[in-house]
This record gives structure tokens, C-alpha cells and sequence, in this order.
């Protein structure tokens, strides 16, 4: 047996003493070190507030990796610096490779716009070109990209999706929602995320204090780029991933979402199946979240719903399975609809712990009360707060943002929590989110939440999201993170600033190769 003493250990609800008491690899007690410290236990003191391992309940794993080892373009400002970056990138591409980018940002280029077809075109020639917008939900093509999924002029869109049209009939490069997957899935396919580069990235994230998260996998091509079969890539890392990962598998039939569950039930201890993912619309930034009213800076489009019958069988056949149903869902609509499913679900006997929407962004009141009487998940992101300061309140008008990422009103009403980043959407630091959480970048400050709700929020809270035991609870696995201050006393810019020291999985310390921590802020 081996004591962590600490300065203290602080948890969502409160002081727990100074001390962590673990027995192979699982929390056997927390309190005071002079109660817990018996002859034979090897003492370990260390330098600062122990906290419960923090959780992400919604993460996307793989294309994360995708974003360290590739070319992410959040950061550029302007179409020039776009273009560059591009042709630098196509410069270390063999012949015909496609070039996949990630991350651009329209809202923070000069421009305000995306590049054309034509534009991608000109710089990169007949190379297959595809930028995804940072939220996964738009992307730009160029002519060679849509010539292997066969879009021409007045093309039909799939179902679920947009392609965008000049004032001649032909496409602009724009794609929407499910059109963004057609052509992902019909370029040729780009140089494999490695098992290593994941294994590296997931250690980096406890760099960062995540000790468990709820990843999102697809089957094949994944969002934002062609990242292969992510079910298979997890799977085969499963016995050395330094963090838990639960798999939520983006499944489109019964068959495919069994083989998943099947193949990661295989998979090592590191990695497991949760569930089933599905999509109700698309994003606020990208003007295809499902609302009830059109977009105050858009009045020609109020989104789609995407769900199908097809959706509500598969989520009935994954309760089935005794797994947890994801819905994403950020307009109001599409929040109203997935409760509508949800609550069918829960009808049919389904377990509430097993119910997620994911993102709940704008809300109705009366949904917020449905939230608060169904008992369903909200797995929120507070991150997405700060980086739409600048277009939020003109994407959905001043009576909207008073109901968009309501987490007062949410928890007030009775409703429950659990949060996470969508990385790499936003940056995966937990402690970035829960500051966001409480100060909310300055937008509606009556949302805020609570410190300990905000902690709760990527601990106790996130847990239940991804299927957890109450983190430190006697015979869980001893998850731990030591923090440099208090997360409930500092403010939150000083947990902005806050320093992880020490990460612990099953009770072994994680090694992290600091270069491989990102993104943590």
C-alpha cells in the first residue's frame, strides 16, 4: 500500500483531508494522513492539492491526433496566410497525395469568408484539396476533391448535408454536414495516424489532468480528415493507452455498432465500448444547427434536423444493448427533437444514465424542464463560449443568447451536467473549461456556474457520463491529479494559470513528453 499526502485533497463537494490511501492500482480510503498512515505503508508526500482524475466526457481521440501531427489552420488570419500554409504543406506531399487540413476559422480571417474552389484550384492545382472548418461541419473542396465523389453542377446533396452552388449552377466548394463525409470518404486516403502518435497524444492529455475521456470514433472515415478505421486504430492500442478511454462508436446499423462493440470489448483495459453517436443537425458557427426561428445574422436558414427513422431504431437497439445513447443536438429544434427520442428511450425502459445530448446549446425553457424531468445527460462544452465571444451574440440574437449554453438555468431546474471539450474543436484543457464554466468569457454571467459545480462538472459529474464509479469512491481506480493551488479557491483566471505536477492512472504516475501537451488555452 502506498499514502499520497498532500497539502489537501479537494473534491467537488469539499475538503477530504490530506490524504489518498491506494492498494494495486485502487483508492482504498481518502482523509487525514495521521488516521490513514498504519506500519507497513510507504508514505509518499507531494506538493500541492490533490483533486479526483479529470474527465472529458467528449472527446474526439483520433482526430486530435490528427490535429497535432497535421496541418491545423485555426491560428491563420487571413486568406493569404491560408494559401501559404496550404502550398507549404502540398510541398512536402507526394504526387497526387491529397492534402487534408483542419481547423479554419472563417470568423477570424480578414476575409470573414471561406476559399473558393476555384481559389484552391489556383494555388494547389489538381491535387485533391479539403479544408475542414474547425467545428467539422463545413468543409471546402476543390475540383480534383469533388471529382472522386463525382459532384458536378447542379449535383443532387445527400441526405442530411448541402452543397453550396454559384449563381451558374456549380459548386463553390462549400460542403455541409453529411456532403463534407461524401467526399472525405471518396478522396484517396492520406498517410495513417500511427499507434504511437495516438498513444503520445493521449499521454500528453494527462499532462493536462485527464485521466479518463468519452471518445468519439467513427468506423471509417472520421471527422475532419480521412482518418482510416478509428474503432480498429483504439483497438489496437488498447493495452497501452496511459488514460481510460470509453468508446462511443459513430455507428450507422445495428451490425456495424455489435462488431464495435465486440472488437473493443477485446481491446486491452485501457480502452472499452460505451456506446452509440449519432447527429440530430449540425453547428452554430456553421450556420446548420436545427432552429426554431432562422439565424438573427442569416434569415434564409433556420438548419435541418437530421434525424431519420433510422435513428430512433438505432438508438432503441443500442439501449438494448445496455448502451449509452449520444445525440448531437445544438439548436433549439434539434434539442426538442432529441428529447422527443430520448424520452421514447426512456418509455421503453432506458436507463437516464445511459442518455446523452450532446452540446444542448440553445435551449427552450420548456426543454430546459424536460432536461430537468427526463434526468438525461447535457454533456456541454463551456470552451465553446470562449472562442465564439466575437459572433455569438449576432449568430443567434440577444433573445437566444440569454438560452444558449444555460448551465444556471440547467442545473437550477434539476437538471444534470457533464462536461467536456469536443476536442479538437476547442482546446482539451478541462481546467480552461471549467474557468470558462464560471466566468463564461464575460457572456450572459448569469449562466455561470458555482466552483465546486464547475469542478463537478469535469469529475464527479463527467463520470456518470462516460459510465465511471464516483471518483475516489473505495475500490475505484485510483485516478489523481496534483494541482500547483485550490481549483475551488482560485479564481478563474488563476486556474486559467493553474500547473498539473503530477498526473496518476490506476495508481501509476504518467510519464508526459511536455511536447506533446497542447492546446491548454
Amino acid at each position: 500500500m502506498k499514502l499520497l499526502v498532500a497539502d489537501a485533497v479537494r473534491t467537488a463537494s469539499g475538503l477530504r483531508g490530506n490524504s489518498v490511501l491506494v492498494d494495486n492500482g485502487a483508492v482504498v480510503a481518502v482523509g487525514d494522513a495521521d488516521k490513514l498512515s498504519k506500519p507497513g505503508i510507504q508514505i509518499e508526500r507531494v506538493n500541492g492539492v490533490l483533486i479526483p482524475g479529470l474527465r472529458d466526457a467528449h472527446f474526439h481521440p483520433v482526430g486530435y491526433t490528427a490535429a497535432l501531427t497535421g496541418l491545423t489552420l485555426k491560428d491563420a488570419s487571413s486568406m493569404s496566410e491560408v494559401r501559404e500554409r496550404l502550398q507549404e504543406q502540398a510541398a512536402t506531399l507526394d504526387d497526387g497525395e491529397p492534402l487534408v487540413a483542419m481547423r479554419l476559422d472563417d470568423e477570424t480571417l480578414a476575409e470573414h469568408r471561406f476559399p473558393t474552389r476555384v481559389e484552391l484550384d489556383e494555388w494547389l492545382g489538381d491535387r485533391p484539396v479539403l479544408v475542414h472548418r474547425y467545428c467539422g461541419h463545413v468543409a471546402v473542396a476543390n475540383t480534383a476533391a469533388l471529382a472522386f465523389a463525382h459532384i458536378g453542377r447542379h449535383s443532387t446533396p445527400p441526405p442530411g448535408g448541402n452543397i453550396d452552388f454559384d449563381d451558374r449552377g456549380f459548386p463553390t466548394g462549400v460542403l455541409r454536414e453529411t456532403a463534407v463525409d461524401v467526399v472525405a470518404g471518396a478522396i484517396p486516403p492520406g498517410k495513417p495516424i500511427s499507434a504511437q502518435q495516438l498513444i503520445d497524444a493521449m499521454r500528453g492529455l494527462a499532462g493536462l489532468g485527464l485521466t479518463s475521456i468519452g471518445a468519439m470514433a467513427g468506423c471509417g472515415d472520421g471527422l475532419w480528415a480521412s482518418l482510416g478505421d478509428e474503432i480498429a486504430l483504439l483497438a489496437e492500442v488498447g493495452h497501452d493507452l496511459p488514460i481510460h478511454v470509453r468508446v462511443m462508436v459513430i455507428a450507422n446499423d445495428p451490425a456495424t455498432l455489435e462488431a464495435s462493440a465486440e472488437t473493443l470489448r477485446d481491446a486491452g483495459p485501457m480502452v472499452s465500448f460505451l456506446g452509440l453517436k449519432r447527429f440530430a443537425d449540425g453547428s452554430l458557427g456553421g450556420h446548420t444547427a436545427a432552429m426554431y426561428e432562422p439565424f438573427a445574422d442569416n434569415a434564409a436558414t433556420t438548419g435541418t434536423v437530421r434525424l431519420e427513422p433510422s435513428d430512433l431504431a438505432l438508438a432503441r437497439h443500442a439501449a438494448r444493448m445496455n448502451a449509452t445513447v449520444a445525440i448531437h443536438a445544438i439548436g433549439d429544434a434539434a434539442t426538442g427533437t432529441v428529447l422527443d427520442v430520448m424520452e421514447t428511450l426512456l418509455d421503453d425502459g432506458a436507463d437516464p444514465d445511459r442518455l446523452r445530448i450532446e452540446h444542448a446549446s440553445v435551449i427552450t425553457s420548456g426543454d430546459i424542464s424536460r432536461f430537468a424531468d427526463t434526468q438525461v445527460i447535457a454533456s456541454v462544452q463551456p470552451a465553446f463560449l470562449g472562442s465564439e465571444t466575437d459572433w455569438l451574440p449576432s449568430r443567434v440574437g440577444p433573445e437566444r443568447l440569454e438560452r444558449t449554453y444555460p448551465f444556471r438555468s440547467l442545473i437550477d431546474a434539476g437538471a444534470r451536467l457533464a462536461g467536456g471539450s469536443d476536442c479538437p474543436v476547442e482546446p482539451p484543457n478541462p481546467l480552461l473549461g471549467a474557468a470558462l464554466a464560471r466566468d463564461r468569457a464575460g457572456m450572459v454571467p448569469s449562466e455561470s456556474l458555482r466552483a465546486e459545480e464547475a469542478l463537478a462538472l469535469f469529475t464527479d459529474w463527467a463520470a456518470v457520463a462516460i459510465g465511471e464509479d464516483q471518483p475516489l469512491a473505495p475500490g475505484t481506480s485510483a485516478d489523481l491529479v496534483l494541482l500547483d493551488r485550490d481549483p475551488i479557491t482560485s479564481s478563474p483566471d488563476e486556474l486559467r494559470e493553474a500547473s498539473v505536477r503530477t498526473t496518476w492512472v490506476r495508481g501509476q504516475r504518467v510519464p508526459v513528453d511536455h511536447e506533446w501537451v497542447t492546446w491548454t488555452s
